[in-house]
């Protein structure tokens, strides 16, 4: 039996009149979506949250008064919700958006232009209807994770020499998937097996992301370029929105970067990755798919399991938003459902070299 959907009650805080108007207009025509107030500054919205009682927020960052980055710490302490926030954007605007996430937001979008109106309104929608039915979980994380806000990431100490058998490993995660990669990232040995990562984040959260990987992981990581090879103690980030990262070749994987168009509206897709990765290394290809909305990386899990790959799903709890996990596990694509700290040990587990490398 199909559950009821849940209709998303939405809050809507900008000090903008023209945007808190056309976010109504948005929400206005979504399936499963009602608007329940519109608030121009965190001292209304305070007083709308006790009145109203919706299930979602959507947050300005900048805004007169308290400002959104201070309003948000305030509903994940005393009100948690799963939060949206929407951003200038300018330099300064992306690290309060990376900011936003690290202290408990479920997504942050720039504001939308004329240009991207049509695509800001379909992934708005959506990210809402799914935060109000329960796949996405920003606001429990960030209630039971405190001392994550503000971007205090738990520094890894240095594990011990890693023996590596040959295997790869390849991951997808999309919203939730900042969150995802600081915790995950940081548990890899300098010297363990290399990772390629389809990752689709808003391009100006870039350049925060891998600044502050960098300075908390062991292991390099860098950004997918085509043609680099795999190599060990390496993490590729393949987030360019205008490329898909696939696997080239076998010995000596490389990456290869695509200019072709979106895969079932993904860009980079993280089933071109999956697939290219059973094509080439078969079972010695280990797959995660991490925190995500939508079913991008379903159909390349299913040709991962298949060829014999050992495939990985995060766990409903451990998620962001459960949508793409929830739909390969459906798919009967998963060997191991984890929680996302045991999600590092057991792609080193398999990348181990207790029988030697593989063939």
């Amino acid at each position: 039996m199909i559950p009821a959907r849940t209709k998303a009650r939405v809050l809507v805080v900008d000090d903008s009149l023209t945007m808190r108007a056309f976010f109504g207009s948005i929400f206005d025509r979504a399936p499963g979506v009602e608007v329940v107030g519109t608030a121009a500054s965190a001292e209304e919205a305070r007083r709308m949250i006790v009145q109203l009682r919706p299930n979602v927020m959507t947050l300005d960052i900048e805004m007169p008064g308290t400002n959104g980055l201070d309003y948000l710490e305030e509903v994940m302490r005393d009100r948690p919700m799963p939060v949206i926030m929407l951003s200038s954007l300018t330099q300064k605007g992306a690290e309060a958006s990376f900011q936003a996430l690290e202290r408990g937001a479920l997504d942050c979008f720039p504001k939308p232009t004329s240009e991207n109106r049509e695509e800001f309104t379909r992934r708005l929608s959506a990210l809402v209807v799914a935060a109000a039915n329960g796949s996405a979980r920003s606001a429990r994380y960030a209630k039971d994770h405190p001392a994550r806000a503000g971007g205090s990431h738990h520094h890894h100490q240095h594990p011990p020499a890693f023996d590596w058998n040959g295997r790869i490993a390849v991951m997808s995660a999309s919203t939730g998937g900042v969150d995802a990669l600081l915790q995950l990232l940081p548990g890899l040995p300098a010297d363990g097996p290399p990772i390629v990562i389809s990752l689709r984040i808003e391009p100006e959260l870039v350049a925060p992301l891998m600044q502050r990987l960098k300075a908390h992981c062991h292991a390099r990581v860098v950004l997918a370029e085509d043609g680099r090879p795999l190599r060990q103690g390496e993490v590729q980030i393949a987030c360019d929105p205008g490329t898909h990262a696939v696997i080239d070749r076998w010995p000596d994987p490389a990456i290869k970067l695509l200019r072709t168009d979106p895969v079932n509206g993904a860009r980079p897709s993280a089933s071109l990755l999956f697939a290219t990765a059973a094509r080439t290394a078969g079972a010695n290809a280990i797959g995660a798919i991490l925190t995500g909305i939508g079913t991008d990386g379903v159909a390349g899990m299913k040709v991962l399991h298949a060829s014999g790959a050992l495939t990985i799903s995060q766990d409903s709890p451990s998620c962001l938003v459960d949508q793409a996990p929830a739909a390969a596990r459906a798919a009967g694509a998963i060997a191991l459902d984890l929680p996302i700290e045991a999600i590092v040990p057991a792609i080193l587990d398999g990348c181990r070299a207790a029988d030697g490398v593989l063939a």
